[in-house]
């Protein structure tokens, strides 16, 4: 009895064996339409960010080379005003889109998910921003917020001569003049978004909540919000993403100005890089900007991947 069990034993791990080189080669077609892609992501993205690193620890100039000065060109970066600015300015702008694009696209996702009538075309006329590129938003809202034939002369030419609303060439309001063109641009993707996830949950919640006498605001924020988690994970990835690149749109509108008010990163490193002449000051700008990335990237994926694998 005991030698027939072996034996079988020894058949299915014979067996098994064989069966893993099929899994080897189960989908090979895919799997090499594959390569390129994943030869892609490690040569030049990971090549390229480490190459990036590396050459933030030198003092290249108008061409990279191997000439190691340590952390120069960091203490360099940090003690510069325009660096400076060009942080608080990302933060600020960071902060204030993200809160409303996620609350302004969730609204009119929810105000569409009511049905209502001619529900298509205010879809399309929502979304339609998003097809646009960043400089001619920038460009667009650059005529519409200039203080002679903007708004602001609009509504004195109405007979309101004291109304003031010249956001571009103000320091110290340039950077929501900014965030009005980008929610302008970005909230009609992030609605679309929302509104798919909506149209994701059962119908009998809803009719579970009024039965319950649950009202509709309540509804959103006890039940359906949280059922819309990764809605919501996917929408913050990809404001952040758009956050951090944030290039575009200041070039077309300010051009950083009036003054450096409107700087941001990833104009410093542009005009470090290929106006300044300065790759190493560039590499390293670069490198602090990836280096929030992580940061931020980090504590979102232990606690979203940590979290599910421990439940």
């Amino acid at each position: 009895m005991a030698i027939a069990e072996s034996g079988e034993t020894t058949v299915t791990r014979r067996t098994a064996a064989a069966k893993k080189p099929i899994r080897l080669f189960r989908n090979l077609w895919s799997k090499i339409a594959l390569t390129p892609m994943i030869l892609t992501a490690v040569v030049v993205f990971m090549g390229g960010t480490i190459w990036t690193i590396v050459y933030s620890f030198t003092n290249s100039g108008l061409l990279p080379r191997l000439n190691w000065v340590g952390l120069d060109q960091y203490e360099r970066l940090w003690s510069t005003a325009k660096w400076i600015v060009s942080i608080k300015n990302l933060a600020i702008y960071g902060v204030f889109s993200l809160t409303f694009t996620l609350v302004i696209g969730f609204v009119l996702a929810a105000l569409l998910d009511r049905k209502i009538r001619f529900e298509d075309t205010f879809r399309t006329i929502f979304l339609y921003p998003f097809a646009l590129s960043f400089i001619v938003t920038g460009l667009v809202w650059q005529w519409i917020l200039n203080p002679e034939f903007g708004i602001q002369g609009i509504v004195r030419g109405w007979g309101w001569e004291s109304f003031t609303f010249n956001p571009l060439n103000d320091p110290e309001i340039v950077m929501f003049g900014l965030l009005i063109a980008g929610l302008w641009q970005g909230t009609g993707l992030i609605m679309c978004i929302m509104l798919a996830g909506l149209r994701g949950i059962d119908e009998d919640i809803w009719k579970a909540a009024r039965v319950d006498g649950i009202g509709v605001v309540k509804t959103y924020v006890q039940i359906i919000i949280p059922m819309m988690r990764p809605v919501f994970v996917t929408a913050v990835v990809l404001i952040t993403s758009g956050i951090i690149k944030l290039y575009d749109l200041v070039v077309a509108q300010t051009a950083g100005g009036p003054g450096i008010a409107s700087e941001v990163p990833a104009k410093y490193v542009m005009t470090t890089m290929f106006g300044g002449q300065n790759l190493g000051q560039g590499f390293a700008a670069s490198t602090m900007m990836l280096l929030s990335v992580v940061i931020i990237l980090i504590p979102w994926a232990l606690l979203e991947f940590g979290g599910r694998k421990r439940g």
